[in-house]
């Protein structure tokens, strides 16, 4: 792996890969996993749901951030991983979409942080910092 992976970050990356395989993706066929790292160590995974109305689908980091902030998580998201599937639709890294995107900008700016994202390909991980996907992200800040 390149683009700065560690044997943490491969940990998490398994995680994702993990958390993917229980995806439930009938329409698609395209299972995605994320896992969340926060400052405790913590891992926080998440898998997409798909919905017949497909609007109602539900993204991997979307779940993931969900489970976090009902576990009473406010912050401290420090890495996260997003895996598809190998071998379909390509290889290339996949980016969270702009909706997960701003999900997890909301749970970031709540701790302050700029988290780093692996985007998890076929044979490549890009790291990216969620600012550098997200810049001038809206938030909690622009509510008080």
């Amino acid at each position: 792996m390149d683009g700065g992976a560690t044997v943490n970050d491969d940990e998490l990356i398994a995680a994702a890969r993990e958390a993917a395989a229980t995806a439930y993706a009938p329409y698609s066929d395209y299972p995605v996993g994320a896992a969340l790292r926060f400052a405790d160590g913590a891992i926080i995974t998440g898998t997409n749901i798909e919905n017949a109305s497909y609007g109602l689908s539900l993204c991997a980091e979307t779940v993931a951030v969900a489970k976090a902030l009902a576990e009473g998580r406010r912050g401290g998201l420090e890495r996260l991983a997003v895996t598809g599937p190998k071998g379909k639709g390509g290889d290339a890294p996949i980016t969270p979409c702009g909706r997960c995107r701003q999900v997890l900008n909301e749970i970031a700016q709540l701790g302050g942080t700029d988290p780093a994202i692996l985007c998890v390909g076929a044979h490549e991980v890009m790291e990216l910092r969620l600012s550098d996907l997200l810049p001038h992200g809206f938030g909690p800040a622009h509510l008080d």
